[in-house]
């Protein structure tokens, strides 16, 4: 008995720890199968992107012996290559599988067209999740101004404990524009190709070398590059006919700004927005991490710009919490009602050993995760134990009931307790490993499902085997230390018989009509395993149940070929009137394409140009 009391000890204590320490998700991490090929071809029509890039790279792809099917899109000047691998690779496969991919498209290189080659780029991650999401944004606010702050952001952001990455969204590429006045050059004899020439030639680092001087040795640095833009304009050129000089700004003139048209777009309520996306290292604490954030962010709000407002367009962490407390609270009520079941049909003594033993299952199955590694809290796993919580408590229910009637018969509590466990033992056993093996086919399922929903199986796995060893264990102790024999009659029979109550009695009566009218009762029994299967197949089936977020997304698309800003103005009339509804805390717009992937079920559409 000191061994099992200190095992539950150390169970205890341990599954405490373990609760706090686990890591939490909303979704289970999934691995997104597919990788993007991009490939810029300027100035070539979609035809000749797809015949000179896209179906040698196509070609490569289909080379791998673990794809499942490959998807291009040709457009004028880029292709866009999708390898789709197949389900049975999980993410401890996917990156060997990456790796012999980007080996297959280097070695496509050498068809491609020789402007073109070593200038493909594999993504293969953006099945990421950012599950937070900010939008940085301000009246008044230039966004080379939005920029500056989001990239110190970002520099802070990624100290925090358990981040992964940290990503910029929308930020729109700044550039310097320089415009040359053609009709001056033609007059003064200048070729454009000639101040290219020069300019590349000029604006270059190069290793000056290093010199002794003295008992020093100096390294010669050349400031040949360009500082600011404006120094561009003090280049000399010279002309091609009379052997003129003059400089740059005399032909061109030069400014600093921003792509336009930009390629994506960020507003948040109303107003142009940089994102930062913050996704989660692999079996982190997505609360942890937010906890983090968010202290980061108070730390740096003094220092923030008057009038720079940071918004939230998804902040996970939050719902995590929320879940991971409504879980608690399940559990807890879940617990409470099988106690109070147990307490009055089946006594005090046995309610609350029942219920001791449950809550030792439970704890220790939060042990057991953690120290298993993969396994997460998230919406899988806290639903395998809720699942799990109906059957945990059947073994402990056999063993304490034999226990508890041959105790209080009289006999001798040590003999009681070895008789009970070692005729029950092996076909309990049984009855769990059958439990168990009903979601075997999740656990080891090699597609997607399998993968998403594999903790359903382990964690069922887990408990119900907790519940087994402590039914052979833990139950018996505490019935041996709690039991007490029953006062005898006169005749020396016990007091009470527990077969006598009422539940028994009547239990007993409906057994013996049944056993009495047995054809009708196996009739009906499999007249209602029929209706249940035709009532099956009129269930609806959804993998994914309605999501029950306040948030919204509506995805708009309009006529190709439209320019950028007009579908800009498009979202902004949609964003005005959703604004002016009741209850609408904030609007966030992406134009160009989908935002960062800020929920695992959120496919984002591709860049569209």
């Amino acid at each position: 008995n000191r061994v099992v009391f200190v095992a539950m000890a150390l169970a205890l204590v341990g599954g405490i720890i373990a609760y706090r320490e686990l890591g939490r998700l909303e979704d289970p991490e999934f691995t997104i199968k597919e990788a993007l090929i991009v490939t810029p071809y300027p100035g070539a029509s979609a035809e000749d992107v797809a015949m000179e890039v896209t179906n040698p790279i196509e070609s490569a792809c289909q080379q791998l012996g673990q794809l499942e099917r490959v998807e291009s899109e040709s457009l004028r000047g880029r292709s866009v290559v999708k390898a789709v691998i197949r389900d049975r690779y999980d993410r401890h496969l996917i990156p060997q599988v990456w790796d012999e991919l980007r080996r297959k498209v280097a070695d496509a290189q050498a068809l491609l067209p020789p402007s073109v080659r070593g200038q493909s780029i594999i993504v293969d991650d953006f099945g990421d999740v950012y599950g937070i999401f900010l939008a940085i944004s301000g009246e008044g606010f230039t966004y080379p101004e939005l920029r500056r702050y989001a990239e110190f952001l970002r520099r802070e952001l990624l100290l925090v404990d358990n981040v992964k990455k940290v990503e910029l969204f929308a930020e729109q590429q700044e550039q310097v524009f320089l415009e040359i006045s053609r009709s001056r050059l033609a007059r003064l004899g200048i070729n454009e190709d000639q101040i290219y020439r020069l300019l590349t030639a000029q604006n270059v680092a190069a290793d000056g070398g290093r010199v002794r001087v003295g008992p020093e040795h100096l390294t010669i640095d050349p400031e040949g590059g360009f500082r600011v833009p404006q120094e561009m304009l003090d280049l000399v050129i010279s002309s091609e006919t009379g052997g003129r000089q003059l400089t740059l700004r005399d032909v061109a003139t030069v400014e600093r700004g921003y792509s336009d048209p930009p390629r994506r777009i960020l507003r948040f309520d109303g107003q142009p927005a940089i994102g930062i996306g913050i996704s989660t290292i692999q079996g982190g604490n997505v609360v942890r991490m937010g906890e983090g954030v968010r202290k980061t962010l108070d730390r740096l709000k003094p220092d923030q710009p008057i009038g720079l407002e940071i918004g939230e367009i998804n902040f996970q962490p939050e719902a995590v919490s929320a879940a991971t407390s409504d879980f608690v609270f399940n559990l807890l009520k879940a617990v409470s009602i099988v106690i109070l079941v147990l307490l009055v049909t089946m006594g005090v003594k046995t309610g609350l050993i029942i219920g001791s033993v449950l809550f030792l299952t439970i704890i220790s199955t939060f042990l057991v995760m953690y120290m298993e590694g993969d396994l997460l809290m998230e919406r899988i796993s806290l639903g395998a134990l809720i699942i799990a919580l109906c059957m945990l408590t059947d073994n402990a229910i056999i063993i304490i009931e034999g226990i508890k009637v041959r105790i209080e018969a009289g006999e001798d509590k040590l003999d009681v307790v070895r008789d009970v466990v070692a005729q029950n033992q092996w076909p309990l056993f049984g009855a769990t490993a059958i439990g168990i093996i009903a979601f075997a086919a999740i656990g080891l399922s090699e597609d997607s499902t399998g993968e998403y929903a594999n903790s359903l199986f382990w964690v069922i796995l887990i408990a119900l085997s907790l519940s087994w060893i402590s039914s052979v264990t833990a139950t018996p102790l505490l019935g041996y230390l709690f039991y007490k024999p029953l006062e005898k009659g006169a005749g020396g029979e016990p007091a009470a018989d527990p077969y006598a109550g009422v539940i028994f009695r009547a239990y007993r009566s409906l057994l013996m009509t049944a056993l009495r009218f047995r054809w009708v009762v196996m009739i009906l029994m499999i007249f209602a395993f029929v209706l249940s299967l035709y009532g099956f197949t009129r269930v609806d089936q959804s993998f994914f149940p309605p999501a029950t977020r306040p948030q919204f997304m509506v995805d708009v698309f309009l006529p190709a070929g439209l320019h950028i800003r007009e579908t800009e103005a498009f979202a902004d009339n949609i964003e005005e009137y959703v604004r002016a509804q009741d209850g609408v805390a904030h609007v966030a717009s992406f134009v160009g394409g989908g935002g960062l992937r800020f929920l695992l079920v959120y496919s984002p559409e591709s860049e569209n140009r």
